[in-house]
């Protein structure tokens, strides 16, 4: 995996709780822990991403696109 060097600024306060993974071996170091949490971070956006999509739906307008042509079907389909 290719990897590039960046340089970000970050608050002080979370700089210190970083450290403190670091000293805790949590995380071998703080660009691991900074990947890490990115990566965390992205997956969980990209999953989010059809949740959002969905919410700018229309319930009643996608209820009534569901049940369109139901009408003259409904008696020709098994009962289950």
């Amino acid at each position: 995996m290719s990897v590039s060097k960046i340089a970000i600024t970050i608050e002080k306060a979370t700089l210190t709780r970083l450290d403190r993974l670091v000293q805790e071996r949590k995380y071998p170091n703080r660009s691991r822990a900074i990947q890490e949490a990115l990566d965390e971070k992205i997956v969980k956006m990209e999953r989010n991403r059809l949740r959002d999509e969905c919410a700018k739906l229309d319930p009643v307008e996608e209820m009534s696109f569901a049940e369109e042509g139901f009408g003259s079907e409904k008696e020709s389909w098994p009962e289950y």
